[in-house]
């Protein structure tokens, strides 16, 4: 009887390691699905907030582009969940074949021993073959041989049904996760429809401002005319700061650099949103040819959203620009934050700040799009705030 003494802890080990490798990433999975839904929501919001303000503007393009974004990441979700569906309905499969293979040898060898003793049986009866012992030595040992026979025929009994009940459970498993499957299906079949939906309407979009390139340009103009401006009065500040710091250089600005480096991918938002526009060199998303060149991100959010602080330190300025609002700079000893677009503001300079203490509140502009434009610097160096602020 191979088959019955080892067959069962074989399959115990193989489907604890598979139940428990396959439920670990199916967590993981529907916890990113629902990670995923929960920033289409939030995407959905400030989308519907913008373009309330203004149909076809930039931020409503943002806004969209970042949509379509979460919806493909969503959709990336749900295949991930289906890829693993088809793996454990393949391991499901593969089990169900050794047991049936395994019942199909318990029964051929349930069968021979019933057989045998038939054969035994009709040749001569368990009493013969009994009192046909010549000693009783003989004797005990042929009731002791008859004894485990029976033994041995009840236990491949038990294991053949033992196998049927493994083999219907799984038969039951492998239908649920063939029904969480066409579930799965049905669900991406409807996302990629909303995919499609979504990429229509930015196509749409991107044409409508296309015919607008005259006033685009002169609102970029504008802003860059304020960015100048802006960049030009952190730079000053900043100047300052590093000259007064060489001056009285103090322990306390030290030990605020290195914690502020030691948080670094750690950093709180400053507010919630997406980014609408990378660190660095990108292209215009409508106007060909026009390169942007960002020393900081913008975050697009909702209309009065507080603006925090992402680390304890110093007020250092508050500068006002006529179209980019309020803008307030943070010292944190050689760092240096910068929170600009705000129409209010809740701090004054020389004030010390905590980590997520509330300073403004984002402005809203004409076009409807509530956008923080954050900065990091280390002395006059500009950084990419996205390799500081933690993932979300």
């Amino acid at each position: 009887m191979p088959a019955g003494k080892y067959f069962l802890p074989t399959l115990a080990l193989c489907l604890l390691s598979f139940l428990s490798f396959g439920q670990k990433s199916k967590s993981q999975l529907q916890q990113e699905k629902q990670q995923n839904l929960k920033k289409i929501k939030e995407v959905e919001n400030i989308l519907t907030e913008t373009s309330s303000r203004k149909k076809n503007s930039l931020g409503e393009l943002s806004a969209l582009n970042q949509r379509i974004t979460v919806q493909e990441n969503l959709i990336n979700s749900i295949n991930g969940e289906m890829g693993l569906l088809n793996h454990e309905i393949s391991e499901n499969n593969d089990i169900i074949e050794a047991l049936e293979n395994d019942l199909t040898k318990l029964k051929k060898e349930y069968a021979s021993m019933l057989y045998a003793a038939q054969k035994t049986h009709n040749s001569i009866g368990p009493l013969s073959f009994l009192f046909s012992s010549k000693s009783l030595d003989q004797l005990l040992s042929r009731l002791h041989y008859m004894e485990q026979y029976k033994d041995a025929r009840k236990l491949q009994a038990k294991q053949i049904v033992k196998v049927q009940e493994e083999l219907s459970g799984q038969v039951k498993i492998i239908q649920v996760k063939r029904d969480e499957k066409n579930k799965l299906l049905n669900e991406k079949l409807a996302e990629n429809n909303n995919l499609s939906s979504l990429k229509t309407k930015q196509n749409t979009l991107v044409k409508s401002l296309e015919k607008e390139e005259r006033q685009l340009k002169k609102d970029l103009e504008e802003t860059k005319k304020e960015l100048a401006m802006l960049d030009k009065k952190i730079d000053e500040i900043i100047k300052e700061e590093i000259a007064r710091e060489a001056r009285a250089r103090s322990g306390n600005n030290v030990a605020l650099s290195s914690s502020f480096e030691e948080n670094k991918n750690k950093f709180p938002w400053p507010a919630p949103g997406f980014i609408s526009q990378k660190f660095g060199r990108q292209n215009h998303p409508v106007l060909k040819g026009i390169i942007l060149q960002n020393e900081g991100v913008n975050i697009q959010t909702k209309q009065d959203e507080k603006v925090k602080t992402i680390f304890e330190g110093e007020v250092r300025a508050v500068a006002v620009m006529p179209t980019l609002g309020n803008s307030i700079i943070i010292s944190h000893g050689d760092y240096f934050t910068v929170y600009s677009g705000l129409k209010q503001v809740f701090v004054k300079t020389g004030q010390k700040v905590i980590t997520n203490q509330e300073i403004g509140e984002v402005l809203t502009n004409g076009d409807g799009v509530s956008e923080l434009r954050f900065r990091i610097y280390k002395n006059k160096t500009p950084l990419d705030p996205q390799t500081w602020l933690r993932n979300l």
